[in-house]
């Protein structure tokens, strides 16, 4: 790190539609291991579909971090389907059969109809818009208090990953092979964008293109906080903590619709995040062998990281609360075969209701309570940190 450079700590948030109620007990626990009216943290906050949501709510308080934490945690403790999507008979049917219909008159070569989101998630729109004032992002940044919060999508036109942010003046916008960064004034539209799971959630247009889901095509989740000036990041994930790698079995039964979209949207949400800590690790095992007048050659530093993810699977938890999911919405996953254990992967991602919500925050309450030592040392700033400028950028 250069001399008289304050470390800054980034904050990583994953995606994982519902999944990400787990976050928000990781967060409780941090809140009451910092002192009570300590400020948010984490300078440099980057979030990534649903995790972009809890991301931009931590950036509007970040005058007071555990205020924050509790008003997040206050929504996903009381959440309802019907606050994301519809899931009332006349929304779900009927906008799965414009759905058929844009399919069908597409190939007729008619786009009138041509909708590609089974889900209508009007309600979480009007959620944002009145709970969310995104204008105090930029009042957390003039007063000291977030250095930038970071939200990224997927262009469907470019292909690219787009880390949209916003943040203090002297950042430079930065441009890697498939991904690229914009900075913008973020609003409701950038957060619905970065949420947009496909197939399930409509696709969001902002300035020249349609976008999507943020965890499509991130190849380097880690990379956005790294260009922003982080020099330490503490990674909230959504995979299982050291799970081991499946045995692979016989398997007679043709994988349903449901373990199929169940086993795309694992490899968009957590096989990225993998990989790129993975690099960032072997990468620091290498820096580690290097002497120091060769690193500074190389602009390759040590980057410090936190991992907390599910000790427990978390398609477990959702199969003990699917039954509780609106019956419109039971009845269209159940065509799918979502509502048998092989679908519980898809039906995690969905389950917007406050049992699953309030398990996954229990968890990730008690995984970070259990690493409490370990999050207190990683909070310490007198300690030997790596820097910003490390090449896997």
């Amino acid at each position: 790190m250069r001399r008289g450079v304050k470390p800054k700590l980034g904050l990583i948030l994953s995606g994982g539609g519902a999944r990400a109620a787990y976050q928000v007990g990781v967060l409780r626990a941090i809140a009451g291991i910092l002192p009570r009216h300590a400020h948010n943290p984490f300078p440099i906050i980057c979030g990534t579909s649903a995790g972009a949501l809890n991301a931009a709510t931590l950036a509007v308080n970040a005058r007071n971090f555990r205020k924050g934490v509790q008003y997040l945690s206050n929504i996903w403790k009381n959440f309802q389907v019907g606050d994301v999507y519809r899931a009332d008979p006349v929304g779900v049917f009927g906008n799965s059969l414009r759905w058929l219909a844009g399919v069908v008159l597409s190939a007729m070569g008619n786009n009138r109809l041509n909708r590609v989101s089974l889900l209508d998630n009007a309600p979480l729109v009007d959620l944002l818009n009145k709970t969310l004032p995104c204008e105090k992002i930029q009042e957390s940044i003039d007063a000291g208090l977030l250095h930038a919060l970071s939200i990224t999508a997927s262009g469907y036109g470019s292909g690219h990953s787009v880390a949209f942010y916003q943040g203090a003046k002297d950042i430079q916008p930065w441009q890697r092979a498939r991904r690229r960064s914009a900075p913008v004034k973020i609003d409701a539209t950038h957060l619905l964008a970065s949420s947009a799971i496909p197939f399930l959630f409509p696709a969001v247009h902002i300035h020249r293109e349609y976008f999507g889901d943020g965890s499509m095509r991130q190849i380097a989740p880690i990379s956005a906080a790294l260009h922003l000036g982080a020099s330490r990041v503490l990674i909230i994930g959504l995979g299982q903590d050291g799970a081991e790698q499946p045995r692979r079995g016989h398997m007679d039964e043709y994988p349903s619709l449901a373990h199929i979209a169940g086993h795309a949207l694992n490899s968009i949400f957590l096989d990225s995040m993998e990989v790129d800590l993975e690099r960032l690790q072997r990468i620091n095992r290498t820096v580690g062998m290097m002497p120091e007048d060769i690193r500074q050659a190389v602009r390759l530093r040590h980057v410090d990281v936190l991992l907390i993810e599910p000790s427990q699977p978390i398609d477990g938890i959702a199969e003990r609360y699917a039954g509780r999911l609106p019956w419109p919405i039971r009845l269209l996953l159940r065509g799918v075969g979502a509502m048998r254990r092989s679908g519980a992967n898809l039906v995690s991602y969905l389950l917007f209701e406050k049992g699953f919500c309030r398990a996954l925050i229990e968890l990730g309450y008690q995984d970070a309570m259990k690493r409490k030592e370990e999050i207190r040392a990683f909070f310490d700033l007198e300690r030997a940190v790596g820097a910003a400028d490390n090449l896997p950028q």
